[in-house]
């Protein structure tokens, strides 16, 4: 049993790490957004500041892929905590001191480039077929719970404790779960054996560190529509994670300790959501009502579809409710289309899964770095031209970009996506 039980284990491991780097992400535009507005900050400078962590985030993607190929996700993953942690206990949050802020969030970027990477690589050879949709979705929907968790409590902690005390409540997070996984988690070398009675040749086969067919990877048409809709998610779910907050109190003339709950409620949609776009893919695989490929293009169609609409609309709503109605379905149906593109990596590419799945989340972070900084210029420009921020007009453009990319993306999906292996 306990055999059984390890490969579960490290998949709870992963779920809560996802979780923790996303408390991390959301805690600091929560925090910063706070201090910055404190300071008279413009909303030009504070996309630019916010967008700084995915500059980081992008050089680290497919380097993090390859270190963990190379030496083990287990010991990449516990290597970027730590820095990433450290990083975050160290820096003091002054809005002014820009040099200082830059150089922190490119550290941090930089050190939780390594982490989704490293994660699939470990995913890919301890977990089997017919479990990866699950389990990757399980994993990756630790994102969302982190973000609603984040938003549901750090708030009050500045409001209380003042915007430094989320650092350091986001760096305790990042060492205790750094203890957890040293003490519990494995090599896959050493987890193979205990999850399959597999041979001495295939074992072999499964933990040596091949050479990378990168011509092959990088002009392969499944992997580009991998990669277009990497971006376009990552796209919409970092202006909304980054601008939401900004959106709720200017645009809405809200306040976020005034919202109560309400304010998790897209990215609790998106953890649940994520949970059964795995579950959905899993049982229409296993019981073989559609293929592999047919139920990545199904599920990825559906929610980016409805996604788009939702995104479209939300500047026509006006209250509370409507706005995080729409965000909530947004979000929501993004996650759930992650058990099409997101899970694809594994399905296209086992073996350099690490690899696949750093290139296309380089093309995600740059998605961060595009859309957090051209949604604060869109913002400043329409300032300048309307004098605030509290009109559906200043904010038409900030959402109907993600919308309309989400169409696009759904149709490369369904034109070029394969469920087939196809790297040996």
């Amino acid at each position: 049993m306990m055999k059984v039980a390890l490969r579960y284990l490290i998949v709870i491991l992963t779920f809560i790490c996802t979780s923790v780097c996303y408390i991390e992400r959301v805690g600091f535009s929560i925090a910063y957004t706070v201090a910055a507005d404190a300071a008279g900050l413009n909303q030009s400078t504070k996309g630019s500041i916010l967008s700084t962590f995915y500059y980081g985030y992008a050089c680290s993607q497919v380097p993090g892929g390859w270190a963990a190929q190379k030496i083990g996700g287990r010991r990449v993953l516990l290597l970027s905590f730590i820095l990433w942690s450290l990083t975050s206990a160290l820096l003091p949050l002054d809005p002014n001191r820009l040099f200082l802020l830059v150089t922190a969030r490119l550290l941090v970027g930089v050190a939780q480039g390594f982490i989704f990477p490293s994660i699939h690589t470990v995913l890919a050879q301890w977990v089997p077929p017919h479990e990866r949709s699950r389990s990757v979705s399980l994993t990756t929907s630790g994102m969302y719970l982190g973000a609603a968790l984040g938003m549901l409590l750090l708030p009050s902690l500045v409001k209380f404790r003042g915007p430094q005390s989320v650092f350091l409540a986001e760096a305790a997070l990042g060492a205790l779960w750094s203890l957890l996984w040293f003490k519990y988690a494995s090599d896959p070398k050493e987890s193979l054996s205990s999850l399959l009675p597999v041979n001495k040749k295939l074992d072999k086969k499964l933990v040596s560190t091949p050479e990378i067919p990168w011509l092959k990877i990088l002009t392969s048409f499944p992997v580009w529509a991998i990669v277009v809709n990497n971006f376009t998610f990552h796209y919409a779910l970092y202006v909304l994670m980054n601008w939401l907050p900004t959106y709720f109190e200017l645009g809405l003339q809200l306040s976020l300790q005034d919202m109560g709950s309400s304010k998790m409620m897209p990215y609790l949609n998106m953890f649940l959501f994520s949970n059964i776009g795995g579950v959905v893919a899993d049982y229409l695989i296993t019981r073989r009502i559609l293929s592999v490929t047919k139920t990545r293009k199904f599920l990825n169609t559906v929610g980016f579809l409805v996604a788009s609409l939702a995104l479209i609309v939300i500047p026509s709503f006006r209250t509370s409710g409507g706005a995080v109605f729409c965000s909530s379905v947004a979000l929501g149906f993004l996650a759930l289309g992650r058990a099409g593109f997101a899970v694809n990596h594994m399905d296209v590419a086992p073996r350099y899964a690490g690899i696949v799945m750093g290139v296309s989340n380089t093309a995600g972070t740059l998605a961060g770095i595009v859309g957090v900084d051209l949604t604060g210029k869109l913002l400043e420009a329409a300032k300048a031209s309307d004098s605030d921020l509290s009109s559906p007009e200043s904010w038409r453009s900030v959402f109907h970009i993600p919308g309309f990319l989400c169409i696009f993306s759904s149709f490369i999906f369904l034109l070029f996506s394969t469920g087939e292996r196809i790297f040996d």
